[in-house]
């Protein structure tokens, strides 16, 4: 949120880590809605479940972890790639620091 700046609502699924209490709470002080597609129907928040997708095809499925930290080094390496190095086909062929940079 120090970066983007704080979104209006954040979309998510009927999962247990998006139900519990503190998100809920954590949402409610930030003023942010939370809304909830319906149950059985990932669909409707297509974008992310495709990002989840490539999230454990590309990495996640393809390393066994010693620690927490350990994830977190790696899926911070991985976004940094993802964003800035990894063409992307939804975009033409780009990576979305390009599509960004075009944006400004």
């Amino acid at each position: 949120m120090e970066w983007r700046g704080k979104p209006k609502s954040i979309r998510c699924d009927n999962g247990p880590e998006y139900i519990s209490g503190p998100l809920t709470v954590w949402a409610e002080e930030n003023g942010i809605t939370l809304q909830y597609i319906q149950p059985g129907k990932p669909q409707q928040n297509a974008y992310v479940e495709r990002y989840n997708r490539t999230v454990r095809t590309d990495w996640l499925s393809q390393y066994l972890f010693e620690s927490i930290p350990e994830v977190q080094d790696a899926a911070t390496k991985w976004l940094w790639t993802y964003n800035n190095e990894r063409p992307n086909m939804a975009l033409g062929g780009i990576t979305p620091k390009q599509k960004l940079d075009m944006a400004a």
